[in-house]
């Protein structure tokens, strides 16, 4: 069923892109090709898709579905066999990543020397890992001390345990990250959707109190809460931090950070 809905949504993209395209405000050229078109083709295609699911689904409850909405497909670059990932997009995606999704989500397999040459300088990953604390030890007299990151240290986890991180989400459980693009039918389209895609529920789906209504989310309840609003982070080049582009942007890096061997094979 929602399969079919999909495909209903994505035939309405164009035209809805374009009413939104001339409605955004945007810097000269931001949107000058069809990869810069990604973010703001995206938020419209939700808007249509979810518009889809409304109309013809205004009695199904939110968990009448095991699959979720299936996500629009959109032209991201690493998808091309000869083409590498949009490095200035990692780069804006680790920020988006580091200031809003890492207080509740781990990434556990990368370590901050895997950003070296990808989209930060050495100096850079090492200011950047200097940032945290690690245990270590034993010293001398066998006792564990902290000490300041290193690049080969892995990204920190929010919180020490599943318990105590259920505890703080109100016990639910946030997934790490790490494999996230692989483990979700759609990988990248599935996350850009899914940030981009929360809307009210349609008239007659009823969502539990401390849920919220995503039709890409499986049965349609999520208890991650929208994330991502306009201007939620400076991106250190100017480009504008809109909701849809940032979801872009941790999009590709969590892309990237499934796969960091992937710029290799394209070598």
């Amino acid at each position: 069923m929602f399969s079919n809905i999909s495909k209903r949504a994505v035939r309405n993209v164009s035209r809805v892109a374009t009413q939104a395209r001339f409605n955004s405000t945007k810097v000269a050229g931001e949107f000058s090709s069809p990869l810069n078109r990604l973010a703001t083709a995206g938020a419209a295609a939700t808007i249509g898709g979810v518009t889809t699911y409304a109309y013809l689904n205004s009695t199904v409850m939110a968990d009448a579905s095991a699959e979720g909405l299936h996500p629009p497909a959109f032209p991201w670059s690493h998808n091309s066999p000869l083409s590498t990932f949009d490095h200035a997009s990692i780069r804006r995606g680790y920020q988006v990543y580091k200031e809003v999704c890492s207080t509740c989500h781990s990434l556990d397999r990368i370590a901050f020397r895997n950003l070296i040459d990808v989209s930060h300088t050495e100096d850079e990953v090492k200011a950047l890992a200097e940032e945290i604390e690690v245990e270590d030890g034993p010293n001398d007299v066998g006792e564990m001390f902290q000490r300041p990151g290193k690049p080969s240290d892995y990204f920190p986890r929010p919180y020490p345990n599943e318990e105590a991180a259920r505890a703080g989400n109100a016990g639910a459980y946030p997934p790490d990250l790490s494999l996230i693009f692989k483990g979700r039918h759609g990988g990248a389209d599935y996350i850009f959707a899914l940030l981009t895609g929360y809307v009210d529920p349609p008239a007659g789906v009823e969502i539990r109190e401390g849920l919220n209504f995503n039709p890409y989310f499986p049965g349609g309840a999520i208890a991650m809460a929208r994330v991502l609003y306009d201007g939620l982070v400076e991106y250190e080049d100017g480009t504008p931090a809109t909701a849809s582009q940032m979801a872009k942007d941790v999009s590709t890096f969590l892309s990237w950070s499934s796969e960091p061997e992937h710029e290799e094979r394209k070598k």
